[in-house]
């Protein structure tokens, strides 16, 4: 659905909005009650992943809080601002996370805030802006759409999701308890563990790694609405997965599995745990994250029956012709991919972090 706000009447004054940026604690408070009343906000739209990311990646970053003449939040648009030397400048709402973008009440509050946004990427002579929206809404901005989210609604009891399997997938999953695995969920004590195997996957990916301590400070901040799931044969973990939950919703936002043991299926036992724990939690969707329409992630995730749902990225352009594409997919970075496959590990987790605070 379209984000609709009521028509302008001719009758009427337009409603006066002022913008301040969020600084403070007391800004905080305002910020978290208008998210949390909002009925698309994403939990990811919380104050405190502006924490999270001024810690992690020392990042300026810009809230913006609208506000009608009596006082009230009309609307809320956090934004990160990225620069470097290899990739450009711009801001991002919200880097390295699947969602963001702007949360309004009024068409006033809207155009306020997005004003804001542009006057601030002007100042900062940034290229461009970007907005990661789960719905359409009326913009001029341009649009990439080329992105969904998979979502699975789930039952009350794993055994009737796993009912729902086909056979081949349901005997996927048993295959890593039959090969001897377990699996353990948990808080800060899983982290180790967690980033052994997300900073093996991502050096296989020839992808460069997040810091551990990005997943420290979400895990501090978040300690209610996270947790780390890792599988493991006898000690050594196979695979490990990243999970957020925000309202009804269990989102698995980072996940890993070891490539060498991919005959044993670790990632399967991985998933059907994690799908298991949300179940048992309450959760009535799974997220399985963000994925290209008909790449082998989203084949992946459309097994377990997740169906698409429409992302919508939205751009302010400078002087910027064609579409950011700071991405994997991008040919210009194929050969940096390539290398970076065959560095040890060390290497790729000391330099990793270095680059990859710089792409969105």
């Amino acid at each position: 659905m379209t984000d609709r706000f009521p028509p302008r009447s001719t009758c009427l004054p337009m409603e006066s909005i002022s913008v301040e940026q969020i600084e403070d604690s007391a800004g905080d408070v305002l910020w978290d009650s208008y998210v949390n009343s909002h009925p698309h906000a994403a939990g990811y739209h919380l104050i405190g992943w502006r924490h999270v990311i001024t810690a992690a990646f020392g990042h300026p970053v810009y809230y913006y809080l609208a506000k009608d003449s009596q006082g009230a939040v009309r609307g809320v648009l956090p934004l990160v601002y990225l620069n470097s030397r290899m990739f450009g400048r711009f801001l991002v709402s919200l880097p390295y996370l699947n969602y963001g973008g702007l949360l309004a009440d009024t068409l006033e509050a809207k155009e306020a805030l997005l004003s804001h946004a542009t006057a601030c990427a002007r100042r900062l002579m940034a290229g461009h802006i970007e907005l990661r929206h789960t719905k359409p809404t009326d913009m001029s901005w341009a649009l990439r759409d080329d992105k969904v989210s998979m979502r699975l609604d789930l039952p009350q009891r794993f055994d009737d999701l796993m009912k729902n399997f086909p056979p081949k997938l349901r005997s996927q999953v048993r295959r890593g308890e039959k090969e001897g695995m377990h699996v353990r969920t948990g808080g800060v004590e899983l982290l180790d563990d967690f980033y052994e195997m997300f900073s093996r996957t991502m050096r296989d990916l020839g992808t460069p790694v997040y810091g551990k301590e990005f997943f420290n400070e979400i895990l501090s901040r978040f300690q209610k609405d996270t947790r780390l799931c890792c599988v493991y044969r006898e000690n050594k973990v196979l695979a490990a997965g990243f999970l957020y939950g925000f309202r009804q919703i269990l989102e698995i936002s980072w996940a890993a599995s070891d490539r060498r043991y991919a005959r044993m299926a670790p990632n399967m036992l991985l998933y059907g745990s994690v799908l298991r724990y949300a179940c048992e939690q309450g959760y009535r969707i799974f997220d399985f994250g963000r994925s290209s329409k008909g790449s082998g992630t989203y084949r992946f995730k459309e097994q377990w029956g997740a169906k698409p749902l429409p992302l919508y990225w939205y751009y302010w352009l400078s002087k910027e012709t064609k579409l950011p594409k700071l991405n994997p997919q991008n040919p210009k970075y194929r050969l940096a991919i390539r290398i970076w496959q065959y560095l040890p590990i060390p290497v790729t987790n000391l330099f990793g972090p270095m680059i990859v605070k710089y792409l969105p």
